[in-house]
This record gives C-alpha cells, sequence and structure tokens, in this order.
C-alpha cells in the first residue's frame, strides 16, 4: 500500500500542537496509522515543537502550581483529542486502524450501518461538545454521489476500496481536503464498496432539488 495523497501542513501542524477539534484529529492520527511519510513529518513537527519550548524563557511560578495543574489534568475527559504519532501502530490485518477503531467499538465485520442514500449508508461518530462531524460512509460499487459543493472544509480519508474525483483516484490511506471553492461529484471504483472516513464543518451545497429535500434527514 502506497499513500499518495497526504495531510496538509496546516492540519499536521495543528495536530501536532494540539490545537485542531477531536474529530480532525480522528482523522489525522487514523491517517498516520496508515502513512510512514506523514508519520515522519509528524514526528519532526513534535520536534520542532519541542525546540521552541525549550527557547522560551524560564518564567516564575506560584507555590500552588502543581496542585493547579493536576486539578485540571483530573477534569479533563478521557479521551484525548489527538493522539501522539509515536503510539500508533499500523496494522495490516484489519481494515479499520486504530485510533478510529476504538471511537467504532468494533472492526469492519461488526459494524451497524445505517441507510444515507441510495447505495450510500452510514454511521455517524458521537464526540460530544465537537462541532465537526465526524462519519464513516459507505457507497457501493461504482456509486456516483450527488453533485455538490462545500460551505465549510471537509476532510476525506479512504480506508477501503477507491474514490474517484476527476483524474484522482484515491485508495487506503489517502486523504482530500476540500472547501468552499470546491464543486465535485466523486464516485465509488468498481470492482468493491468504498469506506471512508468524512469530517465536515458546515453542511454540503447540494445541486440536485431531490438531494436538498432530503438533506435534513441526511444530518449532512
Amino acid at each position: 500500500m502506497t499513500v499518495r495523497h497526504h495531510i496538509g501542513d496546516d492540519l499536521l501542524l495543528s495536530y501536532a500542537a494540539g490545537a485542531l477539534d477531536e474529530a480532525s484529529s480522528l482523522l489525522v492520527a487514523t491517517h498516520l496509522a496508515l502513512c510512514p511519510h506523514c508519520r515522519a513529518r509528524a514526528a519532526a513537527a513534535d520536534a520542532l515543537g519541542g525546540e521552541m519550548l525549550d527557547a522560551l524563557p524560564a518564567a516564575d511560578v506560584t507555590p500552588d502550581l502543581w496542585q493547579s495543574v493536576l486539578a485540571r489534568t483530573q477534569a479533563e475527559p478521557d479521551t484525548p483529542s489527538a493522539m501522539p504519532a509515536t503510539a500508533l501502530r499500523p496494522r495490516s490485518d484489519i481494515v479499520i486502524p486504530e485510533p478510529l477503531r476504538s471511537y467504532l467499538g468494533t472492526d469492519l465485520a461488526g459494524l451497524r450501518w445505517t441507510r444515507l442514500a441510495p447505495r450510500v449508508q452510514q454511521i455517524t461518530i458521537d464526540i460530544p461538545g465537537c462541532r465537526p462531524r465526524a462519519r464513516m460512509l459507505r457507497f457501493e460499487a461504482g456509486t456516483r454521489v450527488f453533485e455538490h459543493g462545500h460551505s465549510g472544509r471537509e476532510l476525506t480519508l479512504v480506508l477501503h476500496g477507491s474514490l474517484c474525483d476527476g483524474d484522482t483516484v484515491m485508495r487506503r490511506g489517502d486523504v482530500a481536503e476540500t472547501d468552499e471553492r470546491t464543486e465535485h461529484q466523486p464516485q465509488a471504483g468498481a470492482g468493491e464498496d468504498c469506506i471512508c472516513l468524512a469530517v465536515t464543518d458546515a453542511p454540503l451545497r447540494f445541486k440536485s432539488r431531490f438531494a436538498r429535500l432530503l438533506q435534513p434527514w441526511f444530518g449532512i
């Protein structure tokens, strides 16, 4: 498996700094589990951040600082917004890698899909307090998505099969990033279903009136 479409520098740096929302961090961390090239980039970003911290001047602290930090740590949710790259171990024997597998609670065979549209199924990943929405999407082989634009950013990570967008063909591990400038009509490749992880921070803008009528039920 060779990953050809990688996450951008801005996403990677935000992830390394812990400034990325949890849904987007989940997608980035899952991509890192599948992409040695981006794991090396993430390690370099972590090292750069460490050097920048070391270069900061020392600051005076109050006597109760440790107790304050400890109290804040204990108040944090159990699920971190991003996993460190060093904790990721790619697995070739499962379709869904960590950390996504832990969020779903099962591997591919145990997933329970719901119908989103003809030949399209989804699983919504509930991340409390996170505005961008994360969901698994499953397109039957050859399915063409309704033509649409975007009102914000969408990240799509291919986990199985292939997804064709114009002249671009994305396969396992590949990431696509689209925004308000993008209008397209992706299509699942022939021969096998396409399974993706998608993260959106705003509703899509469908061209089809039929799709717009169904959009409140789509939730996308």
